[in-house]
C-alpha cells in the first residue's frame, strides 16, 4: 500500500511539474475559438474521471468571446435516458493570451486554463489545471470542429496527454453521441 501511495503522489507531482510549464498556442486568435466544438478526446488522472470514464460520450461546446476578451463556454450532452446535461462557464482572461481562470461553482474548483494546440478549423488542445482542497488534478481536452478527426490529431492529443503525466489507461476518445437539442 505505502508503494502504492508513493507512486501515485510522484505522478502527481510530475504533472503539477510539467503543467506548470505548458504554454498557451502562441498568436492566440480569441475570435478564432468562437463556435461549436465537439468533445472528442478526455483524459485525466482525477479520480472522478476513473469512475466515470466509461459511461461518457461525446458532448458539445459552445465556445463565446466576450467584447472584454473573456470565453463563455456552455457544454452539453445528450444522457442515455434522453435528458441533457449542461454546464456553463465563464472564463476569465490572464495577461497571457490562450490562459484564462474560472471557478466551477458546480465542482467548487479553481481551474486554470490553457489553449495549447489550435487549427481554428479543425482542432483544439485545452489543458486545464483543476484545484479544489489544495489538491490539483490535470484534464485534458481535445475539441474538433466535425466529429470525426485524423488520426494523426488523436496521436497528439494521446502523446500531450501522456507528457503532462496522464496514465495510458486515463485517455479517452470517447464515443459519438446524439446531439441535445438547441436550450
Amino acid at each position: 500500500m505505502t508503494t502504492m501511495l508513493v507512486k501515485v503522489l510522484g505522478a502527481l507531482l510530475c504533472s503539477l511539474v510539467v503543467s506548470a510549464e505548458v504554454m498557451p498556442q502562441r498568436d492566440f486568435d480569441l475570435q478564432g475559438m468562437a463556435g461549436k466544438w465537439y468533445l472528442i478526446g478526455f483524459a485525466s488522472n482525477a479520480q472522478w474521471f476513473i469512475n466515470h470514464r466509461a459511461s461518457m460520450k461525446m458532448g458539445t461546446a459552445t465556445l463565446t468571446p466576450t467584447a472584454n476578451g473573456n470565453l463563455e463556454m456552455s457544454y452539453a450532452s445528450l444522457n442515455t435516458d434522453g435528458s441533457c446535461w449542461r454546464m456553463s462557464h465563464l472564463a476569465e482572461k490572464t495577461n497571457l493570451p490562450g490562459r484564462f481562470i474560472f471557478k466551477s461553482e458546480r465542482w467548487n474548483n479553481e481551474n486554470d486554463m490553457r489553449v495549447v494546440d489550435v487549427n481554428y478549423n479543425e482542432y483544439a488542445l485545452i489543458h486545464t489545471v483543476k484545484t479544489k482542497g489544495g489538491v490539483s488534478t490535470v484534464l485534458n481536452k481535445l475539441y474538433a470542429r466535425e466529429t470525426d478527426l485524423n488520426p494523426d490529431i488523436l496521436e497528439k492529443f494521446r502523446q500531450f496527454s501522456l507528457d503532462t503525466g496522464i496514465l495510458p489507461g486515463n485517455i479517452a476518445v470517447l464515443p459519438e453521441n446524439d446531439e441535445c437539442p438547441a436550450a
